[in-house]
């Protein structure tokens, strides 16, 4: 969707901000653009949309030589959403979200359905529409930025940090409503931050500039924190950075143990037998439909009865589409050191922190780093 070809940003003082950027941002991704400051993070976001004009080199929107058509035409094809959001402070909301579909000649109508629209998709009530932006709070002021850059359907989304002026409470949230907007609209994003962890949670794929604008490495957030390409990437993302790939590290399901079990209505006669057969203390108590209804320890299991009627509930539980960091953090608070691992309603098994520790090294090659991290 978006290509960068060698661009570069030189202002007549001789300043250079960016030095032949060649990058790809592919339909639907999400690309974090991050690095220390005076790096060109936002030089090259405003040269996209040409609010600043490039030097040297190309930009292609969609195959199209964005460098080359009316930049007010380009404009209007991608939404913008800077720290400060820019609402118009003298126009209600609803006025605000519909500025760029009235500028395309959109009917009333069709501006008021798809003003409702939007406020819904950002999780904020209608009642919305007449307020004014001094009435809103600030996070609810970047959900009607978020919702004025959607509103023409615009096939990218430019943005600049739009959540460093938020405290930290509301900015987790916003980052999650992000994901969940981009999980249910698509769009292709070039996203401004300078906070490796917002970089690790929202990109699809990060891309680490130096100072003077010069890319030192593009790829997944997972990839950036096995294997930084030099020692800047790594200085950079830090000393940590094994425990930030627990965020995008996800269950791995060849390591989940499946534990012996034993159904619900089994005798606790019957589930001694099995813990002394297997050699375990414990039993997960599962029911014929593959769903988890507790688990049972020697203990538990003393004297006579049915299964269900001693089973204790179950510690911690994970889904499978959770990660490593949720999985490490759920067997922490738990006095058994294991977590349960759930597809839906079915029982998977379960991990520990032994597992989790093999599955986060088996992320990434065990040996030494290599001698690229020395500074480029």
């Amino acid at each position: 969707m978006i290509r960068l070809d060698s661009v570069t940003k030189r202002y007549p003082n001789g300043q250079l901000a960016v030095n032949g950027l060649s990058l790809e941002v592919a339909d639907g991704e999400t690309c974090i653009l991050i690095g220390p400051s005076g790096c060109g993070k936002t030089t090259t976001l405003k040269m996209i949309n040409r609010l600043i004009e490039p030097t040297s080199g190309r930009i292609f929107l969609d195959d199209e030589d964005v460098t080359r058509v009316d930049p007010i035409r380009l404009r209007r094809r991608m939404g913008y959403v800077i720290q400060q959001v820019g609402l118009f402070p003298h126009e209600t909301i609803e006025a605000n979200i519909a500025t760029v579909p009235r500028l395309l000649g959109w009917d009333r109508a069709r501006v008021r359905a798809r003003v409702g629209e939007l406020l819904e998709l950002v999780g904020l009530d209608a009642e919305y529409r007449r307020r004014y932006p001094a009435q809103l709070s600030g996070g609810q002021r970047q959900r009607v930025g978020v919702a004025r850059a959607l509103a023409a359907d615009p096939p990218v989304l430019l943005m600049d940090e739009p959540f460093g002026a938020i405290d930290p409470v509301t900015r987790s949230r916003l980052q999650d409503e992000f994901l969940r907007l981009q999980g249910e609209v698509h769009k292709t994003v070039v996203f401004v931050t300078h906070d490796v962890e917002e970089a690790i949670k929202l990109g699809t794929r990060i891309a680490i500039l130096e100072v003077g604008g010069v890319l030192q490495q593009y790829d997944t957030p997972a990839e950036v924190l096995a294997r930084p390409a030099n020692r800047m990437v790594a200085d950079f993302v830090g000393a940590d950075r094994a425990l930030k790939r627990l965020k995008v590290t996800p269950i791995p399901l060849d390591g989940v143990t499946v534990p012996p079990t034993i159904a619900p209505s089994a005798t606790l006669e019957a589930a001694r037998a099995v813990m002394a057969r297997e050699n375990t203390d414990w039993l997960a108590v599962v029911d014929g439909d593959g769903v988890l209804r507790g688990e049972i320890t020697e203990d538990d299991a003393d004297g006579t009865g049915i299964v269900s009627d001693h089973a204790r509930r179950v510690e911690a539980w994970i889904s499978v589409d959770d990660s490593l960091e949720a999985a490490l953090a759920a067997t922490l608070l738990t006095e058994s050191g294991r977590v349960a691992v759930i597809d839906g309603d079915r029982f998977l098994g379960v991990l520990t922190p032994t597992t989790i520790h093999r599955a986060l090294r088996n992320s990434v090659d065990a040996t030494p780093e290599p001698a690229s991290l020395e500074t480029p």
